[in-house]
C-alpha cells in the first residue's frame, strides 16, 4: 500500500487532528514523506484541516484504495487513477491473459460510453466507475440477467450502508427520486466454435459525491451524497459486490421487480418507427419488460423507455 494510502486509513479513522510527528512514528517514516503524501491526497481532491500546532484532519473526500477492495472481496482489482474506459480495461486484461473474475477500476475516465455508444459523464472527482469481467462459459440462452442482478446488488448495497432507497428504470439505470445516479454497461464475447458466452463485461458507474454536472444534465443526473458521504466508495463497491457474488439470482430479481421505477407505470417508446404508449406490467428472467398496449401484450427487449408520469 502507497504512503498516501496509508495515511488516508489513519486520518480517515481518527476521531481528531493527528500530528505529523505521530503519523510519522506510526507508520515508521519521515516527516518529510508524510508532508508530501498529504500533498499528494490533496491533488486527488481530498480536503485536509492544517494546523501548525496540531497537525492534520480529514475533512472531505475520498481515495479508491484497491488493495482494501481485494482483502474484502478476494477479486483482483486492476486500478487506473484515469482511464479512458473501464469496459476497455478489461478488454485488454482478457487479451494480455488476467485471470477472473477481475475489477478494473478507475477514479475517472475521459472516453465513457454507455448503452447505444451514448457518451457517459464521468466526474474527475467522486464516482465511481468499474468494470468487472467474468468467464461465464455457457451457452447465450442459458445466461443470467446479469445487468438485472447488479442493479439490484447495487439499491440493495446503497439501502444497507446508507438507508437511502433508489429505484432501477428498465434496463439499467438507477434513480434517486426523478433523476440518475448510476448506469449499467454490460457486454458478451462469444465463442463461436463452442458456441457459448466466453467473456461477460459488466461496466458500472456511479455518481457518489459529485457537485458539478454540466448544464444539459443538471436536470436529469444526480449525485448519490449532496454532502461529505457517512460511507466511503470503498464501501459501496465492495457491497455492491459482496451482494452480488452471495445472493440468490431469485432473490436479486425479485428485488429488482420490487424496485422498479416503471411497473405499474405508462411508459412511452419506439417500435419499428412508430410511438407507442403502453402500461409496464412485468420484468422477465431474460430482462424483458412485458408491455400492455391497445392491441394486446408485448416484450422488449431492448430500446429506450421513457415514464410518461413521474
Amino acid at each position: 500500500m502507497k504512503t498516501y494510502e496509508k495515511i488516508f486509513q489513519e486520518l480517515l479513522t481518527a476521531t481528531d487532528f493527528m500530528s505529523g510527528e505521530a503519523l510519522a512514528e506510526q507508520l515508521q517514516l519521515s516527516r518529510a514523506a508524510i508532508w508530501k503524501a498529504i500533498k499528494q491526497l490533496e491533488k486527488q481532491g481530498i480536503v485536509i484541516d492544517s494546523l501548525k500546532n496540531r497537525g492534520y484532519r480529514l475533512l472531505a473526500g475520498d481515495i479508491l484504495l484497491p488493495e482494501v477492495i481485494t482483502n474484502r472481496t478476494g477479486l483482483a482489482v486492476y486500478y487506473h487513477v484515469t482511464s479512458a474506459s473501464t469496459q476497455v480495461d478489461a478488454k485488454q486484461g482478457i487479451e494480455a491473459g488476467n485471470p477472473s473474475p477481475a475489477l478494473y477500476l478507475a477514479s475517472s475516465q475521459t472516453a465513457a460510453r454507455g448503452r447505444f455508444s451514448r457518451p457517459f459523464f464521468a466526474a474527475e472527482q467522486g464516482g465511481i466507475y468499474m468494470s468487472l469481467h467474468l468467464e461465464p462459459q455457457v451457452p447465450f440462452g442459458q445466461l443470467p440477467s446479469y445487468t438485472l442482478l447488479i442493479a439490484a446488488s447495487i439499491v440493495k448495497a446503497i439501502q444497507n450502508l446508507a438507508g437511502i432507497d433508489t429505484s432501477i428504470k428498465w434496463v439499467n439505470d438507477i434513480y434517486l427520486g426523478n433523476k440518475k445516479i448510476a448506469g449499467i454497461l454490460t457486454e458478451a464475447i462469444s465463442d463461436v466454435e463452442t458456441g457459448t458466452v466466453a467473456h461477460i463485461i459488466i461496466g458500472v458507474g456511479i455518481n457518489f459525491f459529485i457537485s458539478d454536472f454540466p448544464k444539459e444534465l443538471e436536470s436529469k443526473a444526480s449525485s448519490l451524497f449532496t454532502s461529505q458521504p457517512p460511507i466511503t466508495r470503498n464501501d459501496l463497491i465492495t457491497e455492491i459486490w459482496r451482494i452480488f457474488f452471495t445472493s440468490n439470482h431469485e432473490d436479486l430479481f425479485e428485488l429488482y421487480k420490487k424496485h422498479s421505477l416503471v411497473l405499474g407505470h405508462e411508459i412511452s417508446y419506439q417500435s419499428q418507427g412508430q410511438s407507442w404508449t403502453a402500461t409496464a406490467v412485468d420484468v422477465l428472467k431474460t430482462g424483458e419488460l412485458v408491455v400492455e398496449t391497445s392491441t394486446g401484450l408485448q416484450k422488449l427487449s431492448s430500446g429506450e423507455i421513457s415514464l410518461i408520469k413521474w
